[in-house]
């Protein structure tokens, strides 16, 4: 066995071999976590891990996620409001800066509303963020129905 092979691999092995279960828990590890290797204060390495699978996952449609709910003005804080509402969170240090590049690709615009206090700044989809949530919201269909495809074994 190779001394860098994975614990997941190395138990698939032994499961092909008849040797042992695969552990569900073991591979969801290998593949959804990030690991960084730290020392601590006495020098012994520490591992720390974060999601990476699904991070990414959640990454790639954080886009669609915000443009889908910008149909109609909203204020940053409304709009992450309304993407927890639906099992999207997001935090607002993720939020504004997206909507910043957003609206700098052309795909929003806002308005700064002072009517009420504090003032808030809305988006709303411009032309072109209407043709790009279609656009993407397309994409993602299809993606969706490939993967579904491929997850149930079934062929094209």
């Amino acid at each position: 066995m190779h001394p860098g092979q994975s614990q997941a691999i190395r138990k698939a092995n032994a499961r092909s071999t008849g040797a042992a279960a695969l552990d569900i828990h073991t591979v969801l590890d290998t593949v959804l976590y990030r690991r960084h290797y730290v020392s601590n204060s006495s020098g012994r390495q520490m591992v720390e891990r974060d999601f990476a699978g699904l991070g990414e996952l959640r990454r790639g449609v954080l886009v669609l996620a915000v443009l889908s709910q910008l149909r109609g003005p909203q204020y940053g804080y409304s709009l992450k409001q309304a993407l927890i509402d639906q099992d999207m969170p997001i935090e607002e240090g993720t939020l504004y800066p997206l909507l910043r590049r957003l609206e700098a690709q052309g795909l929003l615009a806002s308005a700064w509303n002072t009517d009420h206090a504090p003032p808030r700044r809305y988006y709303q989809l411009s032309p072109q963020g209407l043709a790009a949530l279609e656009a993407l919201s397309k994409g993602w269909r299809d993606q969706v129905r490939v993967m579904d495809r491929l997850l149930d074994g079934e062929a094209p």
